[in-house]
């Protein structure tokens, strides 16, 4: 049987049938095996209003997926010798070390344990478009948790490790001209937009929120970290000027199929096509829970986060964000809406599962099991 067409063909039958029966609008899946793409499959509609269909080159907002290219970005400055995980912040970024945070690490900022989750007051749709003040703002927040325990980085993640990247970078690039300078045009990425160039937009799907989604209560750790008038909704990611910013944790727009090749590097331990990003020893690393995993976090509603020391999400069967990798060792990224993509470098699976429908729904277990069904991967 030829693998190949075996995981691709079920893989669109889960993806047609998800759309006949009104669980997804929109989708989109790609994955790799040991740097193989083995699977290109989507189904449904990129915009229900003009019947726009999705294809291979629809582009979809993913939300948090982001942070997995932004930590990985950051990987690559310590590959090159730039970044020390174990320095503090303020070593690469004086103004951060302000208001007692100078003993906070690259580690905790990559693992969340910086105790500043929140994002700068008064936030705006238009303010978290520059980049510059943006990152002025958190280099000036307290701490509001123990610097080293765990605090959900929901919005902020980005800029504290874009900026990190953006100023061990010799030639003093912007964080979105790193990553496709360094990540995407040396591997054939085409489509992994963190601020997209005016010609890819009318590739956009439109986005449904079917989540309901409400304010939180005032005064908590979630509103802080997540402010309403920066909600992870359609009626901010689809402004213009959002669209065109860099924002590194949360404001990717991707295809699956170059979401799954750069999520291929890590699987395939940090090579792709003959040429190496990372080491298969850093890769490794990624793959181990950060310590304390099992604290409950206060922005994640008071559970515990599953987050490994690499800055990616892991599998640990209990948290329904990561249950599609059914693997432990397994590490990826979930979007706001339910987009994800991970890796498994003991199997070199990757995969990336992009759509439009905003919801609690799984869809990503369903179509992880039917590609490890098909590929016959435990």
């Amino acid at each position: 049987m030829d693998l190949e067409n075996h995981a691709n063909r079920a893989v669109r039958e889960v993806l047609q049938r998800m759309v006949a029966n009104g669980d997804e609008i929109g989708v989109q899946v790609a994955a790799y095996l040991h740097g193989e793409k083995i699977v290109d499959a989507w189904a449904g509609m990129a915009d229900p209003a003009t019947e726009r269909a999705v294809d291979g080159d629809t582009l979809f907002n993913v939300y948090s997926v982001t942070k997995g290219v932004a930590a990985t970005a950051l990987h690559v400055q310590a590959e090159r010798g730039f970044v020390d995980y174990d320095s503090p912040v303020a070593r690469y970024w004086p103004e951060y070390g302000a208001h007692g945070k100078e003993a906070v690490t690259v580690r905790d900022a990559l693992s969340h344990r910086t105790g500043t989750p929140q994002m700068p007051a008064g936030a705006t749709p238009d303010s978290i478009c520059d980049w510059d003040a943006t990152c002025a703002g958190l280099a000036a927040l307290e701490p509001i948790f123990p610097v080293g325990e765990p605090a959900y980085q929901a919005v902020s993640f980005g800029w504290v490790i874009g900026e990190i990247v953006r100023r061990t970078d010799p030639e003093g690039r912007s964080f979105r001209d790193f990553v496709q300078q360094e990540i995407c045009a040396p591997y054939g990425i085409d489509d992994l937009w963190i601020g997209i160039p005016d010609e890819v937009e009318p590739r956009i799907a439109r986005l449904i929120d079917d989540l309901g989604q409400k304010a939180p209560p005032p005064g908590t750790a979630l509103e802080k970290a997540m402010p309403f008038e920066i909600r992870l909704a359609p009626d901010v990611f689809e402004l213009p000027q959002v669209r065109r910013a860099t924002l590194a944790g949360v404001g990717g727009i991707f295809t699956a199929r170059s979401l799954a090749r750069f999520y291929a590097i890590l699987a395939n331990g940090g090579t792709l096509d003959g040429k190496r990003l990372l080491s298969a020893e850093r890769v490794e690393m990624c793959c181990h829970l950060r310590p304390g995993g099992t604290l409950p976090d206060p922005v994640f509603f008071g559970m515990p986060m599953p987050l490994g020391e690499g800055g990616y999400w892991m599998y640990d069967g209990q948290s329904p964000l990561t249950l599609a990798f059914g693997s432990e060792s397994a590490i990826g990224n979930p979007g706001a809406g339910g987009s994800l993509a991970w890796a498994d470098p003991r199997t070199g699976l990757a995969v990336a599962y992009c759509h439009n429908r905003m919801s609690a729904f799984d869809g990503a277990s369903l179509v992880g099991n039917a590609i490890r069904s098909a590929l016959g991967i435990d």
